[in-house]
């Protein structure tokens, strides 16, 4: 006898979900409670629904699923940050961060299982890409950090930066509906100025938010403002040019006119001179936009170091003498592998 496999019930937008009740002989209503259960409420059993009957609980048991995601460790820094790894439920593990300051509480999410980009900085990238992460999947790790926060430090999260292992552009219609989730008034209801989304630089894919019109903050992981240089450490350049991504950003702006943060890591005798800083203060001309100086956080696969502290303050003092908003971003979790480009699984 062929068992039927379950269907995953958050992959039904809420149309769907009605056609399915009505199958069932159930009233269209009851699709909008099971919704608000799922989204709102973040329900990750049948069992919780408790204005539905003894009976349809059992029913929708029967025949949906709802794939929750767990937390399956958690380590705290010493700078309070708590890093996670989170089991899915195909037994897949994925990271994500909480990153607590005084005036706001910040989750780090995944998109991706792995990633396919090599980026020869990011522990991140020397994993294979096993696959995409559904938008639950991304939603229960804001779910499941949000409430780290309350628990640990009496505040909800703040903001939210898909900034943990992957990239989110290659997994783009799950990471936008994800969104969607997040931010609508019948899922968290967040604000899409609290959500930024971070990218390796997918120029065709910068082009599609602009015609999505998209409402959240973009971030660019830059790191060098020379394609030879960008090329040596982040091979997404090879065909995704500087030139190539300007003109994307260009149009996503003209689309959306939603400035744009550089991200750039400063490295130690390789991205770290004045001459660096003038080629990025000319990148910067394009469109409106700020940069994030950030700290290197050294992994064991990569020969990498951080720039020294005057080298980045001057790096930064020029940037600023050329009117381009610049902030210098201290790291955290370092002491648990939980910082910018140190997420790597090291457990099953």
């Amino acid at each position: 006898m062929v068992i039927a496999k379950k269907i995953d019930i958050r992959s039904l937008d809420l149309a769907q979900l009605q056609q399915h009740l009505v199958v069932m002989q159930q009233p269209a209503f009851r699709a909008k409670q099971i919704y608000q259960w799922l989204w709102e409420k973040s329900a990750t059993n049948f069992d919780e629904m408790s204005n539905l009957s003894k009976d349809l609980r059992k029913t929708l048991d029967e025949g949906f699923a709802i794939n929750a995601v767990q937390v399956n460790n958690s380590q705290f820094s010493s700078d309070h940050t708590i890093k996670n790894t989170f089991r899915l439920a195909d037994g897949n593990i994925v990271e994500g961060v909480l990153i607590p300051l005084e005036d706001r509480m910040t989750a780090c999410v995944s998109s991706q299982v792995g990633c396919s980009l090599t980026c020869k900085f990011c522990a991140t990238g020397y994993m294979d890409r096993k696959r995409n992460l559904n938008a639950d999947e991304i939603y229960d790790q804001v779910v499941l950090i949000d409430k780290q926060a309350k628990q640990n430090y009496n505040n909800p999260l703040t903001n939210i930066v898909y900034m943990g292992m992957g990239e989110p552009l290659l997994n783009y219609a799950n990471v936008l509906k994800s969104i969607e989730r997040i931010t609508a008034p019948d899922g968290l209801n967040m604000s899409y100025k609290r959500i930024t989304v971070s990218t390796a630089g997918i120029a065709k894919m910068i082009k599609k938010l602009g015609d999505d019109g998209a409402k959240f903050n973009l971030a660019l992981s830059l790191h060098a403002a020379d394609d030879k240089k960008r090329n040596e450490i982040m091979p997404i350049n090879e065909a995704n040019s500087l030139k190539a991504l300007s003109e994307a950003l260009k149009y996503y702006f003209a689309k959306t006119k939603n400035p744009v943060t550089y991200e750039y890591i400063v490295f130690n005798h390789f991205n770290d001179e004045i001459s660096d800083a003038m080629d990025l203060a000319k990148f910067c001309k394009h469109i409106p936009c700020k940069v994030n100086l950030i700290e290197y956080n050294p992994i064991s696969f990569a020969d990498f170091t951080n720039a020294e502290g005057d080298k980045i303050d001057a790096f930064a003092n020029y940037l600023k003498s050329q009117g381009i908003t610049t902030n210098i971003r201290r790291s955290r979790g370092k002491d648990i592998d939980a910082a910018c480009g140190q997420l790597a699984v090291k457990e099953s």
